[in-house]
C-alpha cells in the first residue's frame, strides 16, 4: 500500500484521480483551431512551453506511449533493429551528404564551444549511415534495417495546430541497406504492409498515395495520409480505380499523341510560323479575348530561378555561377543558382515540386520581373520558346502535343501563331510538370480525378545510392569486389499520429478513444467516494487491474456532473458509475457506458468485472 489511497495489485496499482495530474479546462485555448489541439489541451493531455514546443502531461503521455508501442511491435515483427542515436549530430556528416547547403533554414545549426558545426537533427539519414559505414564489411551483413524512435527538431516558420505541426516532435525512422533492388523492394513493401497494420491498430483510416521524395531524394515514394479539412496536402484520387497520389506527384492521362512522333507530312500541314501584332496584350486572358480562342491553344513561358541544382549544365546559358562541391570532394556537384525557361500549355499551372525534382534543385521560384526582362531581352508578357537562346528550356509534356499553338515572340506587342513543337523549337528537356486538378483523366483508367485535403502521417522512400555513395559506404561481395549498398528510409510521426486519432475520433463532448491507444480503458466514477460505494469502487478497480485492465478511479470530491463531463472530455472508453441507489437494489448493479454511445447498461455487481474484462479485450482484439 502506498500512502492511504493507492493499492498495489501484483505489479500494478489503481490510479486515483487525486494522485495524478490531469488539469482539465472548460475554455478552449485561443490559438487552438482544430479538434485535436483543443481537446489535447482541454483534457489535460498537453501544455505549451513555447511556440511549437509542447509538454506531454501524464494522461497524454500514456496514449503517446501506446502509439509508440504499436509502432515498435510492428517494426520488430518485420526484423527491424532498434537503436538510440543522439539528437545532436556533427555537421561534418551533413556536409558529406551535401545537405548542409540544401536543407535550408528549417535545420537548426549550432556551434559548440570549440567552434565545431553541429545539427539538431531534423532527420537521421546521415547519422545512421555513418554508423553503418563504420561497421559494414561484408555482403553477409545485408540486408540490414535499423530504426529509432527519437526527437527531431525543425525550425518551422509558422508552427500551428498543436503537435500536428510543432517544432520539436518524435518520429520513428527506419533505414535499410541492401545489396540489390530486389532486396530493397522486399523491405519497402514489408514496411508498407507494417504501416497499414500500425494505422489500423491505432484506429485510423489512412489513404496511401504516391508521393514526391522531396529533399530526401530517391525514387519510389509512398505517403500515408488521413483526410483532414485543414490538411497541408492535396490528394488526387480516382473515382473509378484505386489511383491515389499527392498533388505534388500526381499525373494524369495525356490528352493526345506526342507531336514529336508526327510524320514530316503531318507537321508540314500546319501553316508556317507567323508573327501577329498584339498591342498591350500580355496575359492569357487578354490573348483569349483578343484572338477569340481558348487558353489551351497557348504555350505559356515562365522564367524560374533554381537553387542548388545537381544537374550537369555544362555549356548551358543562364547559369548563375560555376558548379562546385561546397563541402568535400565527395559531395555532389551543385550549381548554387541557375535560371530556366519553363513552357506549359496556357490553361495549366506549373507544379513547382515536380519542377524542382526534375532539375534536382533544393527549391525553385519564379524569377523577379527585372530578371525576366534581362534574361529574355523582351518586355514582360512576351516570353516564348521560339528563338529563346539565353536559357535552358524545359517543356511540359502537354507542349509536345501542340501542333498549331500561340506563344510570345520575344518582341514587344507581338505573338507567334501556327507554332509547332519540334519544328519551330526544341526544348533542352521535357518532363511532366503540370499540376493535376479535379476533373483531369486518371493515368491508370481514364476515370475522373477528384481532390481531398489530407495530413501526412508516414512516408516511405527508396533512396537508392543518394546517401551511401556521397558518404562512401561500401561492402565486399562474395568475390571480394567492392560495392555500394542501396538504401531505403521509412518515417512515422508519433505525435501527428496521436493527434490524428483524436481528429478522427471525437464529438462535441470530447475524445472517443479507440481501445488500443486510450490512456485508460475504464474510468470508475463513484457518486460519493465513501462507505459502501467506495468499498465497491475499490474492489471493482482491483479486480480489473488483476486482469491487466487500466483503470482510473475518480475519487475527487466533485459533483457527479463534473466527473461525467471530465470523463467524456478525456474519452476513456468505458465509464462505470457506482451509486448508492443502484447498490441498494435487491440485485446490486453498476452503470456501464461506452464513450460515444447514447445509452448505458446495468451490470450486476457480481458480474461487472468479468463483463468489462470481456468488452475491453474484445476491442483489443484478444
Amino acid at each position: 500500500m502506498l500512502g492511504k489511497d493507492v493499492f498495489y495489485v501484483k505489479d500494478y496499482y489503481i490510479m486515483l484521480f487525486t494522485q495524478t495530474f490531469i488539469p482539465t479546462l472548460r475554455e478552449v485555448p485561443a490559438d487552438a483551431v482544430i479538434a485535436s489541439h483543443r481537446l489535447m489541451f482541454r483534457s489535460g493531455m498537453l501544455r505549451k512551453l513555447a511556440n511549437g514546443l509542447f509538454v506531454y502531461l501524464p494522461l497524454g503521455l500514456r496514449s503517446f506511449r501506446k502509439v509508440e508501442a504499436i509502432v515498435r511491435e510492428e517494426m520488430n515483427a518485420i526484423g527491424a533493429l532498434e537503436i538510440k542515436p543522439t539528437v545532436v549530430v556533427p555537421g561534418e556528416l551533413w556536409k558529406e551528404s551535401g545537405r548542409w547547403e540544401t536543407m535550408g533554414d528549417a535545420m537548426l545549426r549550432v556551434k559548440n564551444r570549440l567552434g565545431g558545426d553541429f545539427v539538431v537533427s531534423p532527420t537521421a539519414e546521415e547519422a545512421v549511415t555513418s554508423l553503418v559505414r563504420d561497421a559494414l564489411a561484408s555482403y553477409r551483413q545485408l540486408p540490414l534495417t535499423i530504426y529509432q524512435i527519437n526527437t527531431k527538431y525543425r525550425d518551422e516558420i509558422r508552427p500551428r495546430y498543436g503537435v500536428m505541426r510543432g517544432r520539436e516532435f518524435i518520429m520513428k525512422d527506419a533505414y535499410s541497406y541492401h545489396t540489390d533492388e530486389a532486396s530493397l523492394d522486399e523491405t519497402y513493401h514489408a514496411m508498407g504492409a507494417a504501416y497499414r497494420r500500425i494505422f489500423k491498430r491505432c484506429g485510423l483510416s489512412v489513404i496511401p498515395v504516391q508521393a514526391d521524395s522531396g529533399a530526401m531524394g530517391g525514387s519510389d515514394s509512398e505517403e500515408f495520409m488521413v483526410e483532414s479539412a485543414i490538411g497541408d496536402n492535396t490528394l488526387i484520387l480516382c473515382r473509378d480505380c484505386d489511383y491515389a497520389a499527392n498533388v505534388e506527384k500526381a499525373s494524369c492521362k495525356p490528352e493526345a499523341v506526342l507531336a514529336d512522333s508526327l510524320s514530316p507530312t503531318q507537321a508540314s500541314a500546319v501553316p508556317a510560323l507567323e508573327p501577329i501584332h498584339t498591342p498591350a496584350v500580355k496575359t492569357i486572358e487578354q490573348l483569349c479575348a483578343f484572338l477569340k480562342t481558348d487558353a489551351h491553344k497557348f504555350i505559356k513561358t515562365l522564367i524560374y530561378r533554381a537553387r542548388n541544382v545537381a544537374l550537369d549544365l555544362s555549356g548551358s546559358p543562364g547559369v548563375g555561377g560555376l558548379a562546385k562541391r561546397k563541402s568535400s570532394p565527395e559531395a555532389p556537384l551543385v550549381y548554387p543558382e541557375a535560371f530556366f525557361a519553363v513552357a506549359i500549355r496556357g490553361d495549366l499551372e506549373v507544379n513547382e515540386v515536380k519542377l524542382a525534382a526534375v532539375l534536382k534543385a533544393s527549391e525553385v521560384s519564379l524569377a523577379a520581373d527585372a530578371e525576366v526582362v534581362r534574361l529574355t531581352a523582351a518586355p514582360l508578357g512576351f516570353a516564348g520558346p521560339v528563338g529563346l537562346k539565353s536559357l535552358p528550356l524545359v517543356a511540359d509534356l502537354t507542349v509536345t502535343t501542340m501542333q498549331d499553338g500561340i506563344t510570345g515572340a520575344l518582341v514587344a506587342d507581338t505573338h507567334y501563331v501556327h507554332v509547332v513543337y519540334g519544328r519551330d523549337f526544341v526544348p533542352w528537356l521535357t518532363a511532366d510538370l503540370r499540376t493535376v486538378v479535379s476533373g483531369d483523366p486518371c493515368s491508370l483508367c481514364g476515370g475522373e480525378l477528384y481532390e481531398k485535403k489530407g495530413n501526412e502521417l508516414g512516408h516511405i522512400f527508396k533512396l537508392g545510392y543518394k546517401y551511401t555513395r556521397s558518404m562512401q559506404v561500401s561492402y565486399l561481395d562474395e568475390n571480394g569486389q567492392t560495392h555500394i549498398p542501396l538504401m531505403g528510409t521509412y518515417g512515422i510521426g508519433i505525435d501527428r499520429t496521436l493527434a490524428s486519432v483524436i481528429e478522427e475520433h471525437h464529438d462535441d463532448e470530447g475524445i472517443i478513444w479507440p481501445m488500443t491507444v486510450a490512456p485508460y480503458q475504464v474510468i470508475i466514477i463513484p457518486i460519493t467516494y465513501a462507505g459502501p460505494v467506495k468499498a465497491l469502487a475499490d474492489t471493482l478497480a482491483a479486480d480489473l487491474e488483476q486482469s491487466r485492465i487500466e483503470v482510473l478511479l475518480d475519487d475527487r470530491n466533485e459533483r457527479p456532473g463534473v466527473k461525467f463531463k471530465d470523463a467524456d472530455l478525456m474519452g476513456i472508453p468505458y465509464r462505470v458509475v457506482v451509486g448508492e441507489k443502484n447498490l441498494a437494489r435487491d440485485t446490486p448493479v453498476v452503470e456501464v457506458k461506452r464513450r460515444g454511445e447514447a445509452t448505458f447498461r446495468l451490470l450486476e455487481v457480481a458480474k461487472a468485472a468479468a463483463e468489462l474484462n470481456r468488452l475491453v479485450y474484445r476491442e483489443l482484439g484478444c
